[in-house]
């Protein structure tokens, strides 16, 4: 594969002048950036892995059961009914992204996106491990494909397809259970083929992703870098190059030289392959390898560091710098917004029962020769890994109003539903004409009382042989 770039600083670093992958080899570098990705990466992956693990209130912290239609997040759980509370979920986590973004820039990208956790600190961790360092790894790419390069490249995608078929049994482990995943294991894989394809098609996916297409899902695919520049101005956190310090470059011994020495530390290292000295680049990820590579060399030079460092382009510039500016207030008014409206959303709707209840089928009511009866099915569902026990009556009923079969319990069984029939009877005489009627349910454990609200009609009146008085 050719190693010529395209010549101009608007190119992308990852794509060779024919149009073809260029592979990149980025160095590995030690400071307390990288330091505190690694173990806060290592917390994020650990938390991936645990929260199918974790119960809370019978079910995972987070498992969404698609066959049984429940929606377990964090001890809540949400059924289809409840599902517009994720309207302000989606508004409150996207301007609180914007929020991040304006104020910090790509932080998300460099620290804890998933895709750059997987990349930086799992598969690229392997291949390290496997073929060595940078210039190891360069070297063994121009290598021909001999017993030495062959192996390491058989392990390394051995590993690599492990790898990703452990992260696609874990992500589909958020959607079925741990029992049922464990059981699937040892059954044929055709009588669960929804399930072994879905596992097939992920590792085939991280698989591609992590191994071949790599940096180029950042910079072509993902459309947050690109929103990038319409989120951020001049007074955004973000990694940067201070001309006023570093040029003109020059050898370390050279008196006429500023500080930076022009070793391109700072490029080998870079994930994306870009020269943070150019500028603002839609490849930046803000994953600080750079800041780290470049205040390593200051520090053997005996110059003070932060030649490239996290700052705002104003401050690069020796300008004041502005934290709190209009569109900061804004993203983070809009964000408590959204995440405000889904706490009280949660609290108040999604609660362990839904209770709903329908006219049957057949005419709206009938009347005998003494009463005027409605008929209504009432349908209950536990969102609960317990069973409960309910007995249905009426509240604050008119005058005259009964619930046939009211004071018999029922059982609810856990994560389950019944449907009971509410057949509401009121003798003529009590009856002036159409009227809301609550339906109560009262359950244990937990003394749950919940109602319903339901239309109550009948004939006119006078044609009962009595009118209103």
């Amino acid at each position: 594969m050719s190693e010529k770039k395209l010549p101009n600083l608007d190119s992308v670093t990852s794509v060779n002048a024919d149009g073809s992958h260029y592979v990149l080899h980025p160095a590995d570098v030690s400071g307390r950036f990288m330091l505190a990705r690694k173990i806060f990466a290592m917390l994020l992956l650990i938390v991936y892995v645990a929260l199918p693990w974790i119960t809370i209130n019978g079910a995972p912290a987070v498992f969404l059961d698609i066959s049984n239609r429940q929606f377990h997040l964090f001890g809540i759980t949400l059924t289809p009914q409840d599902l517009w509370v994720l309207f302000f979920a989606i508004t409150g986590a996207g301007f609180t992204l914007f929020f991040l973004t304006a104020l910090l820039g790509r932080l998300w990208c460099g620290w804890a996106c998933p895709y750059t956790v997987f990349l930086e600190h799992v598969f690229r961790r392997i291949e390290r491990w496997i073929d060595g360092d940078s210039s190891a790894r360069k070297k063994l790419d121009k290598a021909p494909w001999r017993f030495p390069k062959i192996w390491r490249r058989a392990l390394k995608h051995c590993l690599y397809v492990i790898m990703a078929a452990l992260l696609a049994h874990v992500f589909l482990s958020y959607f079925v259970s741990l029992e049922r995943l464990y059981g699937f294991l040892h059954e044929n894989p055709l009588d669960h083929l929804s399930s072994f394809g879905t596992v097939v098609f992920l590792t085939g996916a991280f698989y591609f992703c992590f191994a071949h297409f790599r940096e180029q899902f950042c910079i072509m695919v993902c459309p947050y870098g690109r929103l990038q520049s319409a989120m951020t101005d001049d007074d955004t956190i973000i990694i940067g190059y201070d001309e006023l310090r570093g040029e003109p470059r020059g050898k370390a011994n050279d008196p006429k030289a500023a500080d930076c020495i022009d070793c391109r530390r700072c490029v080998n290292v870079c994930p994306t392959g870009i020269d943070i000295r150019n500028g603002l680049q839609l490849e930046c990820i803000g994953c600080a390898a750079c800041v780290d590579a470049c205040d390593d060399i200051m520090k053997k030079l005996d110059r003070p560091t932060g030649l490239v460092r996290y700052d705002s382009l104003n401050g690069l510039a020796g300008k004041k710098r502005r934290i709190i500016r209009p569109r900061i207030f804004l993203y983070a008014f809009l964000g408590c917004l959204g995440l405000g409206a889904l706490t009280t959303a949660a609290v108040s709707k999604a609660k362990p029962y839904n209770l709903s209840s329908s006219r049957m089928a057949g005419p709206p009511f009938l009347v005998d020769g003494s009463t005027v009866r409605n008929n209504y099915q009432v349908h209950l569902a536990n969102k609960r890994n317990q069973p409960a026990t309910f007995v249905m009556s009426l509240e604050s009923a008119p005058e005259g109003f009964e619930l046939s079969g009211a004071g018999q319990s029922f059982d609810l069984p856990a994560r389950g539903d019944v449907k009971r029939p509410a057949i509401i009877i009121v003798p003529h005489e009590n009856y002036t004409g159409p009227c809301e009627v609550v339906i109560k349910l009262t359950g244990q454990p937990g003394d749950v009382e919940i109602t319903n609200t339901v239309r109550f009609v009948g004939p006119n009146p006078a044609s009962l042989g009595k009118g209103k008085q």
